[in-house]
């Protein structure tokens, strides 16, 4: 059947192709370098950013749109954040089509050439700092506490659904306040708000940290993020959180006057995470069965799957059915019930093994004489008979203990693959097996430049939980006060 997929130990990237493809999550589309989420995935991140979108109005964010088109002259303003961006833009440069005589099709009618070029948003800094210049005058209108859920188009030429496609979803958060200890402490609010989500519901461990000068976002004075380890053994950055200072302020002369009577350039923060999420979920925890998905992010968490060889048992079966579903969605437990009779049980259970559905309930004549009903978790395969009678609190519970298993994995396989490393030797040797490196750096971008280029491994972050300790740069030997987190990277 359509199940067969690559093992990850054969080859991991074809596995992780197959996987989005064959559950059902997201195609390539007509246009290069994009996708189509199709609606299993898209259920999925809509349970990602009802989570996210919640956490942030609880934190005192409020959602707004800004234009997804930007004059080409507002990246001229900040010079940092244009070059971090200039490569990966998508330019407008007419306005309007005409039909071709002689090919019958459309041409770009030359007379429409816009006066100014726009940019199609690659991220929306620079069009909401032009805005904020007309909404603040006085501290009085600080802070303000905005994110946009919106798409971008950063031009990719080597794309790989969900990890890195020319358009994505995401949020982006920007925000404005008086003091730079108020912007600071946003920076850090929001970046716990995406390691809670990370844990907590897509159960995924992650490590908080700042960037190194040379992985900063364009344009920030830093940058935060949470760094999470895939099964492969590389690293993928889950989310960032930026403190912009005063550039974006100064750049575009957004002031404010303070309590004191004082003209004041604002302090800004921008963060944000996308749909590379979902292919973070993927690869943090299924297997060569398919997606195991933590329930609280699974479109639905139980499939009920009847066994039958008559119509009239299927009626029967379905009635009890009823009484479980019932009894399940006033849990608030997500429930589907599938009696297709175009499929067998055997292709419905690989199916949804697939999807990874977190618990499978199969119920056939003799279960109903027996009170009893088959159910199967999808993280570790194992089936257990249970009385149907207060099923709905052993299911209630199964979740509950799914979620926590999966999470506890990932993390144990986490700390197996993180490793101390004192040597240069030690580094490349460490490379090799993958995970996470824990070694001491000199602190300069030449030295980091020269790793990178050497290995391709680079400076997931400076870890905000370390042990402070004196020790040596693993490549240039120059003295060190602590280690960062190295790794290869997606």
């Amino acid at each position: 059947m359509a199940k067969e997929l690559t093992s990850r130990s054969e080859n991991y990237s074809q596995w992780y192709q197959d996987l989005v493809i064959k559950a059902d999550l997201a195609e390539n589309s007509a246009v290069r370098g994009c996708m189509v989420i199709k609606p299993y995935g898209y259920a999925i991140w809509e349970k990602m950013q009802a989570e996210l979108d919640r956490m942030f109005k609880e934190t005192g964010h409020v959602n707004a749109y800004f234009p997804l088109f930007i004059p080409k002259s507002f990246f001229s303003k900040e010079a940092a954040h244009v070059e971090g961006f200039a490569k990966e833009c998508a330019v407008v440069t007419h306005y309007r089509l005409k039909n071709d005589p002689e090919t019958g099709g459309v041409v770009v009618d030359p007379e429409a050439k816009l006066e100014e070029e726009l940019i199609i948003r690659p991220t929306s800094e620079t069009i909401i700092w032009n805005t904020y210049r007309n909404w603040i005058q006085s501290y009085r209108d600080l802070p303000i506490l905005i994110n946009q859920w919106a798409n971008v188009v950063r031009w990719e030429m080597r794309t790989r659904l969900f990890l890195r496609t020319a358009e994505f979803l995401w949020q982006e958060g920007h925000t404005a306040h008086a003091t730079k200890e108020e912007a600071i402490a946003e920076t850090e609010k929001i970046l716990d708000v995406y390691a809670t989500f990370a844990e907590e519901f897509m159960a995924m461990p992650v490590i908080k940290g700042i960037k190194s000068a040379n992985e900063r976002f364009a344009g920030a004075v830093e940058t935060y993020s949470i760094e999470a380890l895939m099964q492969d053994g590389k690293a993928l950055q889950s989310g960032t959180s930026h403190f912009l200072g005063q550039n974006f302020a100064k750049a575009f002369d957004v002031t404010f006057s303070s309590k004191e009577g004082k003209l004041e350039h604002v302090w800004a923060t921008s963060w944000g995470v996308s749909t590379r999420l979902m292919g973070a979920l993927v690869m943090a925890h299924s297997d060569d069965n398919g997606l195991v998905l933590p329930p609280k992010l699974a479109p639905f968490q139980v499939i009920i799957v009847p066994i039958y060889q008559k119509e009239e048992q299927l009626a029967v079966i379905s009635e009890k059915v009823k009484e479980i579903m019932a009894k399940l969605k006033a849990k608030g437990i997500s429930v589907k019930f599938d009696d297709n009779d175009n499929k067998k049980p055997g292709w419905k259970f690989a199916e949804y093994e697939l999807k990874g559905v977190p618990v499978r309930l199969a119920m056939g004549p003799r279960d109903l004489q027996n009170g009893t009903v088959e159910v199967a978790r999808r993280d570790t395969l194992e089936k257990q008979v249970v009385e149907i009678e207060g099923i709905e609190n052993y299911i209630e519970q199964l979740l509950t203990d799914i979620q926590s298993n999966i999470y506890t994995k990932a993390l144990k396989f986490r700390e197996e693959s993180t490793m101390k490393v004192d040597t240069w030797d030690e580094f490349k040797e460490a490379l090799k097996k993958g995970g996470f490196i824990l070694a001491h750096w000199d602190g300069t971008s030449e030295t980091e430049e020269k790793i990178k280029a050497e290995t391709k491994a680079t400076i997931r972050c400076l870890p905000l939980e370390f042990e402070a300790g004196e020790g040596k740069c693993v490549y240039s030997g120059q003295p060190s006060t602590r280690r960062v987190l190295f790794a290869l990277a997606y």
